[in-house]
């Protein structure tokens, strides 16, 4: 029995690219720690194995009669629609549906942290970080700013940095300044504005 016939390499890359396809894109709309998928074979092949399931009434559709004879650039398009297409759309379309409040309160949310959450939105906002040392830093967190995700030590740059005056209303941007870099060791806390 030869590992590498080329019946067996087919039916493991059967089952291994749709789930591998699946959990890649995960991991990129996600953030979360560096997946060993030698640890995650299981996993790979379970949510393969999903795939097939919803799609089998396709599957079944064009292994039927004589499809592929008669249609077989339509074959192609549907396999790889099943191997690569759905398995890439499937955490795209979970990932939104926690967003919907009628169906998040059923799931389990897939961010770890609420930096990630927050962050991730891409919205803009004027922020106010507050440090361990009692000093208040304002600024603007916009397109140009980021804010690192998990499993990195939280960071944040801030694209504008701006002054503050004695009521905690921004008065001006710091003439020059091309941003500022925070780190999560000295942030108690971050105040949100829109």
């Amino acid at each position: 029995m030869e590992i590498w016939e080329v019946d067996k390499l087919i039916l493991f890359l059967v089952f291994f690219v749709p789930g591998f396809v699946s959990l890649k894109v995960y991991d990129l709309l996600i953030p979360g720690e560096q997946r060993d998928f030698s640890k995650s074979l299981f996993e790979v092949i379970a949510y393969s194995a999903l795939n097939y399931a919803v799609l089998s009434w396709l599957i079944v559709w064009i292994y039927s009669e004589n499809f592929y004879q008669t249609h077989r650039v339509w074959f192609f398009v549907f396999v790889v629609l099943i191997m690569f297409a759905f398995p890439t759309a499937w955490p795209v379309f979970y990932t939104q549906l926690w967003k919907w409040k009628s169906i998040s309160k059923f799931i389990i949310h897939p961010f770890k942290k609420p930096w990630d959450y927050v962050f991730s939105k891409g919205e803009p906002y004027w922020v106010i970080i507050h440090l361990k040392n009692g000093r208040k830093i304002g600024g603007k967190f916009d397109s140009k700013s980021f804010a690192s995700s998990f499993p990195a030590e939280e960071q944040i740059y801030l694209e504008e940095v701006w002054e503050l005056d004695e009521k905690e209303k921004f008065r001006k941007p710091i003439l020059r300044s091309a941003g500022m870099i925070v780190f999560s060791n000295e942030i108690l806390a971050i105040e949100l504005f829109r």
